[in-house]
């Protein structure tokens, strides 16, 4: 088991950029790394993955893709989610989550993942 807790969330108004960032009690070249988010009456959506090691090629979901930015640096244990050109629909709680393991092309379903931090709300306004 590993302890996540995410931090950086606020408000912003659209267009900005905010950086999420996610302690981990252990190394996070152990563990495939993930961000999601779940907005009030929506389920739970992936919004970005890195891998195991040095991280690979990062995938994003399709909102994301080209506005967000995941990375990790293996010497601080921490997982960062820049977030840029920030939209009203963005808005949600923020969720931090790693798994040792995870099926190919599952990266992005919550259902992978069996540590997971507390969340971090992201408000965006127009």
């Amino acid at each position: 088991q590993v302890q996540l807790v995410e931090s950086g969330g606020g408000s912003v108004q659209a267009g900005g950029s905010l950086r999420l960032s996610c302690a981990a009690s252990r190394s996070t070249s152990w563990y495939l790394m993930a961000w999601f988010r779940q907005a009030p009456g929506k389920e739970r959506e992936g919004v970005a993955v890195i891998g195991i090691g040095s991280g690979g090629t990062p995938i994003y979901g399709e909102s994301v893709q080209g506005r967000f930015t995941i990375s990790k640096d293996n010497a601080k244990n921490t997982l960062y989610l820049q977030m840029n050109s920030l939209r009203p629909e963005d808005s949600a709680i923020y969720y931090c989550a790693a798994a040792s393991w995870v099926r190919s092309g599952t990266g992005l379903l919550p259902s992978a993942y069996n540590n997971w931090g507390q969340g971090t709300q992201v408000t965006v306004s127009s």
